[in-house]
């Protein structure tokens, strides 16, 4: 796929800030709250520092390459074998979608009710899911500065809810510290990784090198860390990891459904875009604007019709096929110089990714003090490297 635009070390910090600030981060972090403040904090920092530089080694490659993150895959899978990959991405991220709108909805709806009695939380998910597709409209083709007026609103907003949260008396005394720190460093791992099918769609149209990883690497790391320990502080004060709970029991008012409304919108974006990037890898002329509003027009639907229940254990599923991805990407473009893009797909590659994801669901039940995600990911990237030396013994 042609690059059309460039992004500057501005552009991709706003995009990738804005991704960062979500009801999503917040409540993650909330449910870091039994590990106590410091414990917490420390998770928080050290998840998304292994988190966030693993993501940021997916941009450099899109970047280098000039591809998009899917098609990126290319590089281990081969053509077709990246086709199977950008199914399984193009479901989660209309999956994404959905729960963004429908948290979104809620917690809007929960301020509203407060505020003025009003109790439709169906309403305010249709009404966040049509705003997201108004922004993929407008934005797909000029989203630099639709993003950065947008996400730099959202900053000053946030640093009021910060200093509202912060400022709250706590007994600190009542705290107990009774979570496991490797739990809280799992939940802080996943998030940035979650992004890893997603980044090169942008940073592959990044200025400079140096921009398409530490602009990212800033914007994202600044931003979740800080939404995370929003959260965590938040869930200590108020008693529960619900964000809307907590902008309640500050009283954030209109602030608060502003935040929720201008996150939303802007992190959603990013998933119905990547999901229309995604599409072009199988089907490379279809029209990128229409798919993404298509898919931001399905992510409302299965908002407003299916209980968030219904499909987040199967998004589950399909997000550990990417702990080994993120692996076997990493191995072959800069560990052993593998190039694939010319082939159908990879036997090698298939097998690491296969035993990988059986290794994940093996040692999921386990107290890993490293968490399944990052476990899994050493383990597929030493493991790869064997399979590739059996498959292609000209390989060293």
């Amino acid at each position: 796929m042609a690059v059309k635009q460039e992004l500057s070390a501005a552009n991709l910090f706003f995009l990738w800030f804005g991704a960062a600030i979500s009801v999503a981060e917040i409540l993650t972090g909330g449910f870091l709250a039994d590990l106590g403040i410091i414990k917490g904090l420390w998770a928080i920092l050290l998840g998304h520092l292994v988190g966030t530089f693993l993501l940021v080694m997916g941009g450099v490659i899109g970047y280098r390459e000039r591809l998009p993150a899917i098609m990126s895959t290319r590089i281990s899978f081969g053509k077709q074998g990246s086709y199977l990959i950008s199914l399984i991405n193009i479901m989660q991220l209309i999956g994404w979608t959905a729960i963004m709108i429908i948290e979104g909805g809620n917690a809007i709806n929960g301020v509203a009710k407060s505020l003025w009695g009003f109790d439709h939380p169906h309403l305010a998910a249709c009404v966040i899911g049509l705003f997201v597709g108004f922004w993929v409209f407008v934005g797909v083709h000029g989203f630099k500065t639709l993003n950065m007026v947008a996400v730099s609103l959202l900053l000053v907003l946030t640093v009021i809810m910060s200093v509202v949260v912060l400022t709250q008396p706590m007994d600190v005394s009542t705290i107990k510290s009774s979570g496991t720190f490797w739990a809280g460093f799992e939940l802080s791992i996943i998030m940035p990784l979650s992004w890893f099918p997603l980044i090169a769609d942008y940073t592959s149209m990044s200025r400079s090198e140096k921009g398409s990883w530490l602009a990212p690497f800033a914007g994202y790391f600044i931003g979740s860390c800080w939404m995370y320990a929003i959260g965590l502080i938040g869930a200590i004060f108020s008693g529960s990891p619900d964000p809307t709970h907590m902008m309640v029991a500050v009283r954030l008012g209109i602030i608060a459904m502003l935040i929720i409304g201008l996150s939303t919108i802007t992190t959603t974006f990013l998933d119905v875009f990547s999901a229309a990037v995604s599409t072009l890898n199988i089907f490379p002329k279809i029209n990128r604007r229409g798919a993404a509003v298509g898919y931001a027009l399905a992510g409302t639907v299965f908002a407003m019709f299916f209980p968030i229940e219904a499909y987040t254990s199967f998004l589950y599923i399909l997000g550990s096929v990417f702990a080994p991805l993120i692996a076997i990407l990493l191995d072959d473009y800069f560990l052993l110089k593998v190039d694939l893009r010319n082939r159908k797909g990879d036997v090698a590659a298939g097998l690491s990714m296969g035993i990988g994801i059986a290794f994940y669901y093996l040692i999921k039940p386990l107290d890993i003090v490293i968490g399944p995600t990052f476990a899994t990911i050493l383990f597929t990237l030493a493991l790869h490297p064997l399979l590739r030396r059996l498959y292609h013994p000209h390989i060293r």
